[in-house]
């Protein structure tokens, strides 16, 4: 009789055995499943070879890992900037990538300027929805445009602002700028045409040259892109272009709408960052890389803190 309950226990462990290990199988075939389906969600983020783009790219992913179980990968600094990286939107190699309102009507779109930034925005983010299926999420705030600059000391002395008051005291100035900018259509000639502009004296130099010209008094104007980290390097003061002479080029996220209808939770998660951005803080994200050699994405996440977004 012993020998019989024996060998029934025997059997009874083996049993529970054999259950306990098609339960240890199925767990371990939920996870898989689990994270299988997890690495099947996932992004493209891309972005243009300048600073701003790299912090801003590092800020999306970091609000995009935050928020989502989505995966992201990041496609940085690609050559070419928007002839590039529109087509690889519109051909889903991408996702989504940060552009400039201006890039968008006037070079993908080839439109004719519209003065109003406003108006700009929505007629673009019509036409984009329209002809690529690509969608413009809400403004960050800042207008990376070409502007003027002047030494902050020499503003202040002088009481100048704006590009108007630029005007009334240009011929105790000199003006510098890269050379292309005398040949632009919409560069120094429209320019001084259009504000009455008469400087004293003007030089060309390369692009790479103009903050240390400026530093050392050899010119006291340069043009400049209005976001450039450098210009808080240098301590210069930004002019208002108050005839709205240069066209905006205000930033946005834009995104695949086929991504959008996939995970529609990343609407919400992307337009956390409308608004949020100043040309003043731009100005600063950027310095700290180029001036500070500080990381993108250390900028970006300490950005994202300070704003409570992270």
């Amino acid at each position: 009789m012993y020998k019989k309950i024996g060998i029934l226990l025997i059997v009874l462990f083996l049993v529970m055995g054999i259950v306990s290990g098609c339960g240890n199988d199925d767990t371990e075939n939920t996870t898989e499943e689990t994270s299988a389906k997890n690495e099947d969600k996932s992004i493209t983020i891309g972005t243009k070879p300048m600073t701003e783009q790299y912090i801003i790219g590092e800020m999306i992913k970091l609000l995009v890992e935050e928020n989502t179980d989505i995966n992201v990968e990041m496609k940085t600094g690609i050559a070419g900037g928007t002839s590039n990286l529109h087509p690889a939107l519109t051909s889903g190699e991408i996702d989504l990538y940060p552009e400039y309102t201006g890039t968008g009507w006037m070079f993908v779109l080839k439109n004719d300027l519209i003065e109003d930034p406003d108006e700009m925005y929505e007629e673009t983010k019509k036409a984009y929805e329209e002809e690529f299926d690509v969608i413009w999420l809400d403004q960050y705030g800042f207008n990376n445009t070409y502007t003027l600059a002047i030494d902050g000391e020499k503003a202040k002395e002088l009481n100048i602002k704006t590009y108007s008051d630029l005007a009334n005291k240009s011929d105790e100035l000199t003006f510098g700028a890269e050379y292309d900018f005398y040949e632009r259509d919409d560069g120094y000639n429209e320019l001084v045409e259009e504000y009455g502009l008469n400087f004293k004296n003007t030089k060309e130099m390369d692009i790479g040259l103009k903050y240390k010209a400026i530093e050392s008094k050899e010119v006291d104007v340069i043009n400049a892109f209005s976001t450039d980290g450098l210009l808080d390097e240098y301590k210069l003061k930004v002019l208002e272009d108050d005839k709205n002479f240069f066209p905006s080029y205000y930033a946005t996220t834009i995104v695949r709408k086929e991504t959008l209808d996939k995970y529609p939770e990343l609407k919400e998660v992307l337009n956390k960052l409308g608004g949020q951005i100043s040309e003043e803080e731009i100005r600063k994200l950027n310095n700290k890389v180029e001036g500070k050699n500080e990381e993108p994405k250390d900028v970006a996440e300490e950005f994202l803190k300070e704003k409570g977004l992270l």
